[in-house]
């Protein structure tokens, strides 16, 4: 279970904490897209547990559209570069 906590000051962050899934995914997604066009985003990571590759793929794709990774575990950071690389 992925819990979404939304924030705001001079950006939009959305703080996650859990395990993402298919379905928790579609509803961040869902949710970036309805601020996509007011302010910056950022998504914080540093409660989020478990990730799986959908979630990486996810992630990789919200950092190529400007939305910033913040808090960023060392081995999500990791296996997003790995799959930039196509490794």
């Amino acid at each position: 279970m992925l819990r979404i906590h939304r924030s705001e000051n001079r950006e939009v962050v959305f703080t996650l904490s859990g395990q993402p899934d298919e379905e928790s995914i579609a509803e961040l997604k869902t949710l970036i897209d309805s601020e996509a066009n007011r302010r910056r985003l950022a998504l914080d990571l540093k409660d989020l547990t478990l990730v799986n590759e959908d979630a990486i793929t996810f992630l990789e794709r919200c950092e190529s559209n400007h939305i910033k990774l913040e808090n960023c575990s060392p081995y999500i950071r990791e296996w997003i570069n790995r799959q930039r690389r196509g490794s």
